[in-house]
């Protein structure tokens, strides 16, 4: 199956995307397939890595449009693949989260296929060395370690995209990414080495915790993107790519500094989830969300990280104290 096989659906006419590439292209295009009966009807096997293609090219492509939001959208794509594959989701939970991304952006100009070329795997380190040149600068919540550590894994599992323009586009993303709140880290903050699994992914996971109990009030996405840059630094490492991983240290300590200094009072505040036995592993979560409620794709990042954390922990008390607050966030 060639990539545009594989990014087209087959209902969905060049003149109704032409019609709907304006502004608010998501949102409208969201409507006009729900309301039309254009949702995808095929569903794909996660064998084929198609949500993982579909968000790469998002990803090297983000740069050209609205970096960070564009960009969370690729991130988004590669968190689902990986979180349907290595948590062994069922076929009826991975063909909604499928047919949400075709409600939504895979058929929109961001994962569009790239011109064909000559896949160069060797050139993956070249995000790597991107992500390093960030130097301790904390940037926008650690998107810069985000985003580059699902590019990478995402090209190593599909070596077939790993072009010259794809790993271009993304080094060029890494390095759009804008200092935030850079402030110094508190000398009590010391994560144990990235390289250590299991004790990084506790750190992680008791940090997010906390932080959960914090920002009750003020929206979760402190406690989303503790788990996602941890995830993130802790995946580099788990990958062997220490080094890249270690570059961020100063960073992240920079964002649990943050953290534990609770909301400012130029946070804005949030209506909190009501209680829910409900998790994204399971199909009628994701057949209980609207499809215009999607965000820029945290409700795809945040579990991914989260179930990946878990998997590395053995602490029964710290998996039962998040499973008993975890619908703060999800």
């Amino acid at each position: 199956m060639n990539e545009n096989t594989q990014l087209m659906n087959a209902n969905f006419s060049r003149r109704e995307f032409t019609s709907l590439s304006s502004a608010g292209f998501c949102g409208l295009l969201t409507s006009s397939l729900i309301e039309s009966g254009h949702a995808a009807e095929e569903k794909h096997d996660p064998a084929e890595k198609r949500l993982m293609l579909l968000g790469l090219n998002a990803l090297a492509r983000a740069h050209e449009m609205n970096y960070f939001t564009d960009g969370h959208r690729g991130a988004s794509l590669v968190s689902a693949h990986l979180m349907c594959v290595d948590n062994k989701l069922d076929d009826k939970t991975t063909a909604r989260i499928t047919e949400l991304f075709d409600l939504n952006w895979a058929p929109s100009p961001l994962c569009k296929p790239f011109p064909e070329e000559e896949p160069d795997p060797a050139l993956i380190d070249k995000i790597g060395l991107a992500l390093a040149d960030g130097k301790g600068v904390l940037r926008e919540v650690g998107h810069n370690a985000i985003f580059a550590m699902l590019a990478i894994k995402g090209f190593r599992m599909l070596p077939s995209a790993a072009t010259p323009k794809r790993i271009e586009g993304v080094c060029k993303l890494i390095r759009a990414i804008k200092p935030w709140r850079d402030i110094d880290p508190s000398p009590e903050v010391d994560p144990p080495p990235f390289s250590d699994t299991a004790a990084a992914s506790e750190f992680v996971l008791r940090e997010a915790s906390a932080t959960v109990d914090r920002f009750i009030g003020h929206g979760q996405g402190f406690t989303g993107h503790m788990l996602t840059f941890g995830q993130a630094l802790v995946e580099l490492a788990a990958m062997g790519d220490v080094e890249w991983a270690e570059s961020c240290r100063t960073a992240f300590r920079k964002y649990v500094t943050i953290t534990r200094n609770g909301p400012q009072p130029e946070d804005k505040t949030f209506k909190d989830h009501q209680p829910s036995p409900l998790r994204p592993n399971s199909a009628e979560y994701w057949q209980k969300r609207d499809p215009r409620t999607l965000g820029i794709g945290h409700v795809f990042k945040y579990p991914y990280s989260y179930y990946e954390l878990l998997r590395h922990v053995d602490n029964p008390a710290l998996k039962h104290e998040w499973d008993a607050k975890a619908y703060h966030l999800f």
